[in-house]
């Protein structure tokens, strides 16, 4: 039996969606019954290059579980050069990427490099957490990205994925920040 070259850490932890209006895309997320969606409003991605140049999108997102699998929502408030308005900008909304988790963030990306796929986006979350967006050449979404585990975001799987278990309905939309 050939040996499979794994590039990314465990199994696909999240999917992520972009979308043009925040509240009313979880409002259609809630009423397919998943939730609750833990969101932060107007982050900016500081430190972070799109394609080589320096950039700091600002962006809304929100968090939420169905079962293990983590969702996604993001909306770009601003014009400032990314993977998310590359995306919108080309006319697209909806599915956009899967992102793996890994606690060894370097040496995934230097695996990812060596298999060919080119960082397109990365940034470090305003200090939370690096996080890069890889061209996996269509393979699975447009990007795939790759999170660093930390404390800060071992928190934040952790409490949207408890939160989720059980859910009754109530209390659909909690701030993070």
């Amino acid at each position: 039996m050939p040996t499979v070259h794994t590039v990314f850490p465990g199994p696909i932890r999240q999917n992520a969606y972009l979308v043009t209006d925040l509240d009313d895309a979880i409002a259609r997320w809630v009423a397919l019954g998943i939730g609750p969606w833990f969101v932060l409003r107007a982050l900016a991605q500081t430190g972070s290059e799109y394609r080589g140049q320096a950039t700091a999108p600002v962006v809304s997102i929100a968090f939420a579980n169905s079962g293990a699998l983590q969702l996604e929502l993001i909306h770009q408030l601003d014009d400032a050069p990314s993977i998310y308005r590359e995306f919108v900008d080309a006319g697209r909304i909806g599915f956009h990427h899967v992102a793996f988790w890994s606690d060894e963030f370097d040496a995934t990306i230097a695996s990812a490099a060596t298999a060919g796929f080119d960082v397109v986006h990365r940034g470090n979350a305003g200090g939370l957490a690096e996080f890069a967006y890889v061209d996996a050449g269509g393979t699975t979404s447009t990007v795939v990205e790759v999170m660093e585990l930390n404390d800060a975001t071992r928190w934040l799987a952790t409490t949207v994925h408890d939160a989720a278990v059980g859910w009754d309905g109530t209390d659909a939309v909690r701030a993070l920040g």
